[in-house]
């Protein structure tokens, strides 16, 4: 079993900057992509960008974080983090890190962490 644990969210005030990691460990053989996803209150969750493991491969959701999001991974760490810039009040939400296929689409990932609370406000 995989075991995701998300770090780094927080209060933040808008244009402000955060940086979320989230650490895998447990029985992974082997890792295709490591992504984040994530809900704002009363929204349904939503793809925000994955890497592909081997070959640093990186896919953004257009137009809402491209260009203020980077997505990074640390192989020998099984890690992946989330540099978030220019903060706005609607990239407030719970931000979750997944595990599995690269894909925008939450069924291709096995594996969720338990989320991170991002809250960008004044």
């Amino acid at each position: 079993q995989v075991q995701l644990v998300e770090s780094g969210g927080g209060l933040v005030q808008p244009g402000g900057s955060l940086r979320l990691s989230c650490a895998a460990s447990g029985s992974i053989f082997s890792i295709n992509a490591m992504g984040w996803f994530r809900q704002a209150p009363g929204k349904e969750r939503e793809f925000v960008a994955t890497i592909q493991w081997i070959t640093g491969s990186t896919w953004y959701a257009d137009s809402s974080v491209k260009g203020r999001f980077t997505i990074s991974r640390d192989n020998a760490k099984n890690t992946v983090s989330l540099q978030m810039n220019s903060l706005k009040p609607e990239d407030t939400g719970v931000y979750y890190c997944a595990l599995g296929h690269y894909s925008t689409l939450q069924y291709q990932y096995d594996s969720w962490g338990q989320g991170t609370q991002v809250t960008v406000s004044s």
